[in-house]
């Protein structure tokens, strides 16, 4: 009896350690027809109560979304409260209000509200970074959020002003250290993600994407060569190349990221393609036109599927151990936290 349990505890533990790397794909289970009603009703209601159902309308929104996006056949959850997001959204127009008040009784003062603003932006920012990933969960285990006021200022001021001084020549840096941040300082239970993308992946996108302008510009401008006055050409080439050149740009950060991105162990990887997403893009914006805009919700869930479909999760051995040896260390650190407080019953 005493053997017989002892190999079934031993081939147990030979088949966690055995269990395959597995390759599980994102997927989103949403229709345009079910998502339709749940948007038509929240923007109805947005309009009768003057805005005030926009929280509510916010997380209808995202729980749908959310709970129909699936990886490895379990869905995210979507945790914040109405009245949670309602709040917010007082404090931040009652601040916008005053800010105009202000700029409208005493113009001179508008440079020092954009300096308070600049001063804050990085709190503001980690507060909604920590907020929306302490909100979202998978497998009953929250994301978090460990941002600091000096690195959020590095990414958000510092940088960017860097990249206005050389004329955009850092802006790449400047955006793989945004990326950077937002991935380091995001952590699944206890264990941060990692970020592995290089300033030279950025440089190869923009260079590219500056390539795509220059040379689709210069053929609009030939192909109506005599139809149209000089600047109209130039105007219409710059626009038409531009439409493209966002469209790689989208592409190809959105796999950069996603692919640059581990968890401990375990990776992640996207392959989104610019003909497809230029594909799902101008029948959205087509279909968007025709029905006057009634198309937006199945535009979203298209785009949605779309997206979904080109990421996946590559995990390393067994994603439910990964997951109950996450809960333990979150409940062993709220226990360290509770001791170190005396927060008792």
């Amino acid at each position: 009896m005493s053997l017989e349990t002892d190999n079934s505890g031993h081939n147990d533990h030979a088949s966690t350690q055995s269990q395959p790397n597995r390759i599980l794909p994102f997927e989103f289970r949403g229709n345009g027809g079910e998502y339709f009603k749940i948007w038509i009703v929240n923007v109805l209601l947005t309009l009768v109560t003057l805005g005030i159902y926009s929280a509510w309308a916010t997380v209808r929104n995202n729980r749908y979304f959310y709970s129909n996006t699936f990886v490895d056949d379990v869905s995210f959850d979507y945790l914040a409260k109405p009245l949670q997001i309602l709040k917010g959204r007082v404090i931040a127009v009652g601040l916008f209000l005053i800010i105009v008040g202000i700029a409208t009784i005493s113009p001179t003062l508008v440079a020092l509200i954009y300096l308070i603003f600049a001063v804050a932006a990085p709190y503001i920012y980690n507060q909604a970074v920590a907020f929306k990933m302490r909100n979202t969960a998978y497998r009953n285990l929250q994301f978090r959020f460990y941002g600091s006021y000096g690195e959020a200022f590095k990414v958000l001021i510092a940088w960017p002003i860097g990249a206005g001084i050389t004329a955009g020549l850092l802006y790449p840096v400047a955006l793989r250290e945004l990326h950077e941040y937002r991935v380091n300082k995001s952590a699944y239970g206890t264990t941060r993600f990692n970020f592995s993308a290089s300033a030279n992946d950025y440089y190869k996108i923009f260079g590219i994407g500056v390539a795509i302008i220059l040379c689709l510009s210069g053929i609009v401008v030939t192909l109506l060569s005599g139809l149209m006055a000089l600047q109209g050409k130039i105007l219409l080439g710059f626009l038409f190349s531009y439409f493209f050149a966002m469209l790689y740009f989208t592409v190809s950060l959105t796999n950069l990221i996603f692919s640059n991105v581990s968890l401990k162990e375990h990776s992640f990887s996207a392959k989104l393609t610019v003909i497809e997403y230029a594909k799902v893009m101008i029948i959205n914006l087509v279909l968007i036109t025709l029905t006057l805009g009634l198309y937006i919700p199945a535009a979203k869930i298209r785009m949605m599927k779309y997206m979904t479909s080109c990421m996946e999760l590559h995990a390393q051995g067994s994603l439910e151990d990964f997951v109950a040896a996450e809960k333990e260390s979150v409940s062993a650190l709220g226990e360290q936290l509770g001791e170190v407080f005396d927060f008792s019953a």
